[in-house]
């Protein structure tokens, strides 16, 4: 088996819930959504980002309004929708079991 494959996957896995964790907070240009992430060190680049924040934002889940730069174009700023929180908020109860589940089935003796 391939680690670094599982590895990719795993954070794959959980990068929905993290962007969506990042936006809880406050409305966040897509550099700034990286910066956090990366500050976390979950690595995530420009190309993984975008097709995420498209489908969060096409699921109902994320919004987004644009406003001027002082510094170049204008930004696009995402923020959740009310279903987007309810959805984060479901996402955490998922992450307590399953982090719940790990850390049982880890202190169990081999």
């Amino acid at each position: 088996m391939d680690l670094e494959n599982s590895r990719q996957q795993m954070r794959k896995g959980i990068l929905e819930f993290c962007v969506l964790q990042v936006l809880s907070n406050e409305e966040q240009y897509s550099s700034d959504i990286i910066d956090k992430l990366k500050q976390a060190k979950l690595i995530v680049v420009e190309g993984t980002l975008y097709p995420l924040l498209t489908r969060l934002k096409n699921a109902g889940l994320l919004q987004y309004k644009w406003e001027e730069s002082s510094s170049g174009p204008p930004r696009k700023y995402y923020s959740l929708t009310p279903e987007g929180s309810e959805f984060l908020q479901q996402l955490k109860q998922t992450w307590s079991e399953l982090e719940f589940a790990v850390t049982t089935i880890q202190s169990q003796p081999l």
